[in-house]
């Protein structure tokens, strides 16, 4: 293909009528057509380095897949992909491609970059529904007599437990919840992730022989030292993320009303909220809520919002929409599904009826200062600038930090003044003798993709350690 024949932009993703689906949690974008897919497929260069490997947390060779899914070999794309990546069909939904491997891509200097994750979609989802989901076992190594103890079924988890037994160890995944998936099902949306997609990929994990125990919460039944002096295991991977919600400390965060993003999207998400009365779980937000964020959960908070009845949802983030952490394509849907943008605003107070409930927010409006060491404009507060928003539901998305059970119950486990746990960088080693970390756990709250390299990194450390070579 010359130069002139490039076609500069991405094929787009065909999405669901924004009007319909605020209305319900059926899945936003679609997916490419097998058409739409060799399209696209044929503007990638298959550059003889391709840099875009480099900006994949867990390696993915990027050019074969594609160059596969020219061919028509779908199967074997699907392969390809699952060498590096156990999670395709979530990844290719959730990942922030735009920030890692298609910031990289050679093609988006001058064009738009390929789009290497609605590919990844294509294939994984291909995969699914026309073939039953291919185990490698030929890429399982004999298996050893050695077993690992994996703390949390989410992404890093289920990464860590899936490299392990490809390399012939017995891993087992101990889980708090009654659902394995971590995040994956307790705090994306179905309408950005369906939770039958997860439990698919989750599958195929146990197929490669990972057991996995729900409803064993470590610290309780039992301790990291119970699990490796009395249970047998020679080692043991956290990875139980970072699911303890951060506030705001102002006046009226314990007004009924009020809810952290986890609760919200949990009891949604998880407990499926949004079923009432099939699932008894309601939740009772009115019809005018707030949400107090910027980021990837603070849109899902507030497009989630809509769906369940909400006639007007608010975003309040102090900066400006240029500054927003979420994902670009996100900010975008919540805006196209009616979400209204409260920018340069923080709220200072939450306002309470006689009952103890909601009624408003009192926030401040704000300008922009320097760059602080984020290299986003510092936000400022503007002098008497006060403001109310009528309101009968808050919910505070400004970010999440590691439960404290598991270092609680480990005296020697150390964790830094943030609760999150201490690993030697090279090694992904704890404080603790045979005690591996990864994930939200050790990083605080990131992405799906920079968990899975968390764990595929500890993964070749704790079989290192095993081997007596670490």
């Amino acid at each position: 293909m010359t130069k002139k024949q490039v076609i500069k932009q991405k094929y787009s993703m065909p999405l669901l009528n924004a009007k319909e689906r605020a209305t319900n949690f059926n899945e936003v974008a679609q997916g490419y057509s097998e058409e739409t897919a060799l399209l696209e497929a044929e503007r990638c260069l298959q550059c003889k380095k391709p840099l875009c490997i480099d900006g994949c947390p867990v390696g993915i060779e990027i050019p074969s897949f594609i160059q596969l899914i020219l061919k028509r070999d779908y199967q074997s794309a699907a392969d390809k992909i699952k060498e590096k990546n156990s999670l395709p069909a979530i990844c290719g939904r959730v990942c922030p491609q735009e920030s890692q491997c298609e910031k990289l891509c050679i093609l988006g200097k001058k064009n738009e970059p390929v789009a290497i994750g609605r590919l990844e979609r294509f294939v994984a989802d291909w995969e699914i529904k026309n073939s039953e989901p291919v185990v490698l076992e030929h890429k399982i190594t004999d298996k050893t007599d050695k077993r690992v103890a994996v703390i949390g079924s989410g992404p890093s988890g289920l990464t860590c437990a899936a490299d392990l037994a490809k390399l012939g160890h017995g891993v087992t995944i101990f889980e708090a919840l009654h659902i394995p998936g971590g995040v994956l099902v307790y705090g994306i949306p179905e309408f950005r992730l369906p939770k039958d997609i997860v439990a698919t990929e989750i599958e195929n994990v146990k197929k490669l022989g990972v057991e996995i125990k729900v409803n064993s919460v470590i610290g309780q039944l039992w301790t990291i030292d119970e699990l490796i002096d009395e249970e047998g295991f020679d080692a043991v991977y956290i990875s139980t993320g970072a699911g303890l919600p951060y506030f705001m400390e102002i006046p009226g965060e314990n007004l009924n009303g009020v809810y952290s993003a986890n609760e919200f999207l949990t009891r949604v998400n998880l407990m499926k909220a949004y079923k009432f009365p099939e699932y008894l779980t309601p939740i009772n937000i009115g019809k005018r809520v707030a949400v107090v964020g910027g980021g990837n959960v603070a849109m899902d908070s507030a497009r989630t919002a809509l769906r369940l009845g909400a006639n007007k949802s608010y975003i309040i983030y102090r900066r400006s929409e240029k500054e927003l952490p979420a994902r670009g394509e996100e900010v975008e849907h919540a805006m196209e599904e009616g979400v209204i943008f409260k920018l340069l605003t923080s709220p200072v107070e939450i306002l309470g009826d006689e009952d103890g409930r909601v009624r408003g927010i009192v926030c401040q409006r704000y300008e922009l200062g320097e760059p602080d060491e984020s290299g986003r404009r510092s936000p400022i507060p503007i002098k008497d600038s006060y403001y109310e928003i009528k309101v009968d539901s808050v919910v505070i998305a400004i970010g999440q930090g590691p439960n404290p059970l598991v270092p609680v119950t480990t005296p020697d486990l150390k964790v830094n003044n943030r609760g999150n746990v201490i690993v030697d960088d090279k090694s992904s080693l704890t404080s603790k003798p045979g005690v591996f970390a990864g994930g939200d756990v050790v990083s605080g709250a990131a992405t799906v993709i920079l968990a899975m390299g968390a764990g595929k990194k500890a993964a070749m450390n704790i079989n290192d350690y095993l081997q007596g070579t670490n």
